[in-house]
Formats: structure tokens, C-alpha cells, sequence
């Protein structure tokens, strides 16, 4: 086996073979991880079955939680996109705030829209909303557009069940309740200042035009959409339930075995998707078959993230398992280097490099959580937040949310780079320096 810096080398070299993997040969992630972690295992003397059994429990151990957390989050926003609660909720908050504070309603109606829908989704039913508002208002359509897309694509980084963070709180070792409650209050202040101070600056210097193919993208089943309350009761009842077992956890409440059982990921979401199904499913209509047929569709889409993730957990065992894990974990300890500036850096060049944020805080949570365990001072969730900061950073041209904003907000490249990029670096770094300026407190 290899030992010392040589075990440091080997890493960096692995890493370097995932990313030209990616990058040149224009392999899936999957397999890329998969060779990867293949070739580490081999290099660093680890005997060909050990490494195909670091691997296999790599995998199984990080798809054992997560991919029950991912699935139930799909079929709620499944159901939530089909019955147009999300434009709903939407229209009903710009109602009641006003025309004068139309940003910050559209902001908080896409952050809530944005906990259980991918980002893609979120940013297709709530944009013919920005193109309303910027026609009514003769405002540059960033000043709408990108309140938006920054509480969308925040919380798609931070907060699970979405698949980035929840696989990257699973290497970790994070807690999920506390990784869906840290993540929620991040994101607040990273959206408006990405979205809303950013946003007012930046259209206040780019006039961004209501595209002419600008029309609404909503479907919907036909019906009188849901009642808006309702909606954002769902919408927050696994976050409430998770919230109330860890108070009755914290205060030894007689009650907290069965708010710990209702307070669980698996319970939470279970009760909020059959909830869902119910409202936005059942009570309008749709038959047995239907129901079906939408949470298969819910969960077709996910196979490819459940294998980026499986292959995550076992690159990550393998880092164990030869040694690095371990050794490069004492230098870190005995260094000045901060952990979550490493995880962060780690994720934020990961991001650079190959495009998808999701790919970008799998992967580096599967290369930092090894490094990171048990240094003291440092709890897994306050890792993980900082890795989701740096996975979120500076999406540019490899990047599909880059050309999907391109295209929506009908902007030149260069005017992409100048609003949805410059939000996203806005948005990371009051991010990482929350996380910092919270570590250094507590």
C-alpha cells in the first residue's frame, strides 16, 4: 500500500482523471467516478477485489439514505407543477404585497417554489410571470428575472431533498433535519442579495427586453388552480415537522419519540407527498391510474442523479479505504487551512471545471468528507453548507442553467455572463462568508 504524500499525489491524480474524463472524453459522470475510483483503489496498492468491495459499499452506503430522501421530494413537486400550485402561490403574493414590493414577492414565492422543485421547472413556470411583470412595469426584465432564477437556483444547491446537498449531507455524515433547516436560513439572505440587490443594480444598468417568443409555459390540468394557503402549507409541512422533533428533541419533551418518528426525512416527506397527492391529484380529479403515472414520472428523471451519487459514495470509500482519507485528514488538522474553506474550494473548482452544480457537490463531497471527519470544531453540517457555497459558484458556459436563462430571458451570452453569472458569484460568496462569520461565533 502507498503511504504518506505519495497517497496525497495519487488522490490529485485521481481527481484529475475524473475531470479529464468529463471534460475531454465527454463521459458520463457516472462512469467517470466509477474508473476513477477504479484507478485510485488500484494505484495506491489496494488489492483488486478490496477495491471493487470499497467500491460496492461506497455506493449502497450513500444511496441507502438519500435516494429515498430525493424520491419523495420528486413526487411532490410532480404533483405541485401539474396542478399549478406554483403559479398560484405566486400571483397570490404578488396580490397581497403590492406592485411596489413585486420583487420581494416573486423572490419568496419562487424560494418556496423552489424546496421541492428542481430548478429547470421552478424557473419554467415562474418566468411568463417576470415577463408580465417587466411589460406592466417597463422595467429591464432582469429586475424580475433574476429574483427568480437566484431563489431557485439557491435553494436547488443548499437545501435537500434536492440531490446535491442531500447526497453531500449523506458523505458527510450530516444530519438531514438540521442540513434542511441550515440550509432553508442560508439561502434567505444568499437569494436577496444575489436576486434583489444585485438584481435592482444590474437592471438598472442592462435593459433586457421581453423577448418575442415570450409566452406562458405553464401547464396545468385545466382546473381553478389550488388555494394559496394550502399550497404553502405543504410546501413547508416536512421543514415544520422536522423543526418540531428537533425542539421537543432539545427540550426532552415526553412527546419526542413520536415528533422524532414524524420529524424523521423518511416520515416527513412521506406524510407531505401523500398530502400532495391527495390535494393537488386526487381532490382535482385524477383516478388511480393517473396517480400512478405521475409518481412514475417523477421518478424517471432521477435514475441518472442516483447513479452520480452512488458513484460519489464510492469514490469517497475508496479515499478511505487506501489511506488517504485518514492521513490527508491529521495534515488538515494540524494545519491552519480552515475546513470549510477547503471544502469550499474544492466544490467551487469542481463547479468551474465541469458545469453541473449537482455533479460539482456530489463529487467534492465524496473527496472532502474523508479529509474533514472528526476534526474538532467542525460539525458536518457547517461542511456542508460551505461545500454547497463553492458548488453554486460561477455557472458559465458548460453549464445547462446558463443557457436556460440565456434563452428565457433572451439575453447575449455576454449580457448572461453580466447578470446570471455575476448573481451567481454574489450569491456563493455572502453564502461562504455567513458560514465563516457563523463558525467564528459559535
Amino acid at each position: 500500500m502507498a503511504e504518506g504524500p505519495l497517497l496525497i499525489l495519487l488522490t490529485l491524480g485521481a481527481i484529475a482523471l475524473l475531470l479529464l474524463l468529463i471534460l475531454f472524453a465527454k463521459l458520463h459522470a457516472f462512469l467517470a467516478l466509477m474508473l476513477s475510483s477504479m484507478a485510485l483503489g488500484l494505484a495506491s496498492g489496494m488489492a483488486p477485489a478490496k477495491v471493487l468491495k470499497s467500491m460496492q459499499n461506497g455506493f449502497g452506503e450513500a444511496l441507502g439514505f438519500i435516494a429515498v430522501v430525493v424520491a419523495l421530494g420528486a413526487m411532490i413537486g410532480r404533483f405541485l407543477e401539474h396542478s399549478g400550485g406554483g403559479r398560484a402561490l405566486a400571483e397570490w403574493m404578488l396580490s397581497k404585497a403590492g406592485k411596489e414590493r413585486a420583487v420581494w414577492a416573486v423572490l419568496f414565492s419562487a424560494f418556496l417554489i423552489g424546496l421541492p422543485i428542481f430548478f429547470e421547472v421552478g424557473f419554467i413556470i415562474l418566468v411568463p410571470l417576470a415577463y408580465s411583470l417587466a411589460r406592466e412595469s417597463k422595467k429591464s426584465l432582469l429586475y424580475f428575472g433574476l429574483p427568480i432564477a437566484a431563489a431557485l437556483t439557491v435553494t436547488h444547491a443548499m437545501v435537500p431533498p434536492h440531490p446535491a446537498p442531500a447526497a453531500a449531507a449523506q458523505l458527510l455524515g450530516a444530519d438531514m433535519g438540521k442540513a434542511i433547516l441550515f440550509g432553508a436560513a442560508v439561502s434567505i439572505p444568499m437569494a436577496i442579495s444575489g436576486g434583489v440587490f444585485y438584481g435592482r443594480w444590474v437592471a438598472k444598468r442592462m435593459w433586457v427586453p421581453v423577448p418575442e417568443h415570450a409566452a406562458s409555459a405553464v401547464q396545468d390540468d385545466g382546473l381553478p388552480p389550488p388555494n394559496p394557503g394550502l399550497v404553502v402549507l405543504l410546501l413547508t409541512l416536512p421543514v415544520m415537522l422536522i423543526f418540531a422533533a428537533s425542539i421537543a428533541e432539545f427540550a426532552n419533551s415526553p412527546a419526542r419519540a413520536l415528533l422524532g418518528f414524524l420529524g424523521h426525512p423518511f416520515t416527513a416527506l412521506t406524510v407531505t407527498a401523500l398530502a400532495s397527492m391527495y390535494v393537488f391529484g386526487i381532490k382535482r380529479g385524477l383516478g388511480r391510474d393517473a396517480l400512478l403515472k405521475m409518481t412514475t414520472d417523477a421518478l424517471m428523471p432521477i435514475g441518472t442523479l442516483l447513479a452520480i451519487m452512488g458513484g460519489g459514495g464510492a469514490f469517497k470509500q475508496v479515499i478511505v479505504d487506501s489511506g488517504v482519507g485518514p492521513y490527508a485528514g491529521k495534515l488538515l488538522a494540524a494545519s491552519s487551512v480552515s475546513p470549510l474553506v477547503l471544502a469550499y474550494l474544492v466544490a467551487a473548482g469542481m463547479r468551474v471545471a465541469q458545469g453541473s452544480a449537482t455533479v460539482a457537490i456530489i463529487t467534492a463531497g465524496g473527496i472532502v468528507a474523508p479529509l474533514v471527519k472528526d476534526i474538532p470544531g467542525y460539525t458536518p453540517e457547517m461542511i456542508l453548507l460551505a461545500l454547497c457555497c463553492g458548488g453554486t459558484v460561477l455557472s458559465h458556459v458548460n453549464d445547462a442553467g446558463f443557457w436556460l436563462v440565456n434563452q428565457c430571458l433572451g439575453m447575449t451570452v455576454p449580457q448572461t455572463l453580466r447578470s446570471w453569472t455575476a448573481m451567481k458569484v454574489v450569491t456563493s460568496i455572502v453564502g461562504i462568508a455567513i458560514v465563516l462569520l457563523v463558525q467564528a461565533v459559535l
